[in-house]
């Protein structure tokens, strides 16, 4: 597996990297790995058939689900998910002029989590203010890290999936935050970026992973890259996706649905 850290200014260019470069797109490999996942649900599961399926998120991986991350406070919550909104919008080049307030409305306009919107109604006006400056804070991050990308690049923004494993007894969820490129291309062009606004860590290299093993299943055909952003640190992260990053994800995936199995 080739292994890159670079610096923020370098995002966009990592994610799709020389076109002269670009692999075939393999297509081969999503079945074998389907195949691994379906022995391992059996293996755990057994005969079981749960009154609803277990289900498996990104977030699922970053961490054991006997413990509990700092960032994955409420206000973190809130924190990530305006952040995200924010994503979606600097990549469809709209003018961001007052980046918390725009990210409220557009979370408003959404429907988000009524406890996690009672959180935020429930601030004081300093609360408001210091949740408003680190917001913006992590935008500028962003902002600098991206760059404009580019229309052509068919970008899209919040790329949800959904698996079914075990004949429905696991489903595996996804959310990823930029895609770029086609998996009908004719060498390897997708690239899949997800950002964070915690520092990263092993959970990150799992979540990493599972987008790319994911993107895999849903489409049949190996994504170019995998990549995480943190908007806390400016760190960034880009792996090649291949075989062995792939296995190692469905070893992640397994070794989580054990423990979430046993937890119930």
């Amino acid at each position: 597996m080739t292994a890159t850290t670079l610096s923020p200014d370098s995002v966009l260019d990592a994610l799709r990297g020389e076109r002269a470069a670009r692999p075939a797109p393999d297509t081969t490999s999503a079945a074998r790995r389907r195949a691994e996942l379906e022995l391992g649900v059996s293996e755990i599961l057994g005969e079981a058939v749960p009154g609803t399926p277990v289900l498996i998120y990104a977030s699922s991986l970053r961490a054991s689900p006997r413990t509990r991350d700092l960032h994955d406070s409420a206000r973190g919550r809130v924190r990530g998910t305006l952040v995200s909104l924010l994503l979606r919008l600097h990549a469809v080049g709209a003018d961001v002029g007052d980046p918390f307030d725009d990210a409220i409305c557009a979370w408003r306009a959404e429907g988000p989590a009524p406890e996690l919107l009672g959180l935020v109604e429930a601030l004081d006006p300093d609360e408001r203010a210091r949740l408003a400056t680190d917001v913006t804070a992590h935008y500028v991050t962003l902002t600098r890290a991206l760059g404009e990308v580019p229309a052509g690049w068919a970008a899209r923004t919040a790329q949800r999936a959904s698996l079914r494993l075990g004949a429905g007894r696991v489903l595996a969820r996804d959310t990823v935050d930029l895609v770029v490129g086609s998996s009908g291309d004719d060498v390897a062009t997708v690239a899949l970026l997800d950002v964070t606004t915690a520092p990263l860590g092993e959970g990150a290299e799992r979540a990493l992973r599972y987008h790319a093993l994911v993107e895999t299943l849903r489409t049949s055909v190996v994504p170019r890259r995998s990549a995480m952003l943190s908007t806390a640190t400016g760190e960034f992260w880009v792996r090649d996706v291949d075989a062995d990053l792939l296995e190692r994800s469905v070893h992640d995936v397994l070794g989580t649905l054990h423990e979430l199995w046993r937890a119930r």
